[in-house]
C-alpha cells in the first residue's frame, strides 16, 4: 500500500474520530487543565466559598468566581506540602485594583483567610 492511501485511511480516521467526539461532548462542560495554575483555579471555582470571621462583606461567590477567571497561583508564597487543607495565594485585579488573597483549599469548601491590596 503506497503512502497515498495511508494517509487517505488515517484522515478518514481522523475525520470521524473528530465527528464522534464532537457528538458525544456537545452541551457537556468539559475543559482541558493542563497547567498547575489552570488546575488549581478550576478546583477552587467549583466548591463553596466561605469567609474567616465574616469580614469581607462585600465579596460574593459570584464576585469571586470573577475574580478567578483571570486569577494567577502564587506557588511561592503557596503551602501544598499540607495533608488536609492547602493554602494558596492568589493574585488577581478587582475591577482595576491588584488584590491578593489567601485562600485555604479544603475538601468541600474554600475559606478565604486574607485580603490585601497590593500597590502596582
Amino acid at each position: 500500500m503506497n503512502l497515498f492511501y495511508r494517509l487517505g485511511f488515517y484522515l478518514a480516521g481522523f475525520s470521524i474520530g473528530l465527528i464522534f467526539l464532537t457528538v458525544i461532548l456537545k452541551g457537556k462542560k468539559t475543559s482541558c487543565n493542563y497547567g498547575p495554575n489552570d488546575r488549581v483555579i478550576s478546583n477552587l471555582s467549583k466548591k463553596s466559598w466561605k469567609m474567616k470571621n465574616n469580614t469581607i462583606a462585600a465579596f460574593d461567590s459570584l464576585a469571586f468566581h470573577q475574580f478567578l477567571n483571570k486569577a494567577r497561583v502564587d506557588f511561592g508564597k503557596s503551602n501544598t506540602q499540607k495533608n488536609s487543607c492547602k493554602t494558596y495565594f492568589i493574585n488577581g485585579y478587582w475591577g482595576d485594583k491588584p488584590i491578593s488573597i489567601e485562600v485555604e483549599n479544603c475538601e468541600k469548601t474554600v475559606e478565604v483567610l486574607q485580603l490585601l491590596y497590593r500597590s502596582e
